[in-house]
């Protein structure tokens, strides 16, 4: 397996560990649906979080919220809306992104709540 798919991996990893330990229920990871691949649903209360995780082993080119791009925001709409209507479920939805990049040789974790917005 390449090295940033591993990392990817790792960031996975690591966004889960942290939802668990802030009392989310993870539903669903790496969820696909047509072209898009969702990689954490979570619940935590009546709010379901669909967390995109971005991993970066520098930030040398940018954080890794920053790699979010309109294309993919457009493909987690779409998938989130087939999964809510699929599961009959009636909880608000909010879109966050958990971005990963290592400072020295430690990985800094940000969770950023409701990072974009569906219209």
């Amino acid at each position: 397996m390449a090295t940033h798919n591993e990392l990817g991996k790792l960031g996975e990893k690591m966004a889960v560990e942290f939802l668990q330990q802030n009392h989310y229920e993870i539903l669903e990871t790496n969820w696909i649906f047509q072209k898009a691949e969702v990689d954490i649903i979570a619940q935590k209360d009546n709010v379901l979080a669909i967390v995109e995780v971005k991993t970066r082993s520098t930030t040398d080119f940018g954080l890794p919220q920053d790699f979010v791009k309109p294309k993919k925001i457009q493909l987690l709409l779409k998938a989130i809306n087939e999964y809510v209507v699929s599961n009959d479920l009636e909880v608000e939805v909010r879109f966050d992104i958990i971005a990963i990049h290592k400072e020295n040789s430690e990985f800094i974790l940000e969770h950023l709540e409701n990072a974009f917005y569906h219209f």
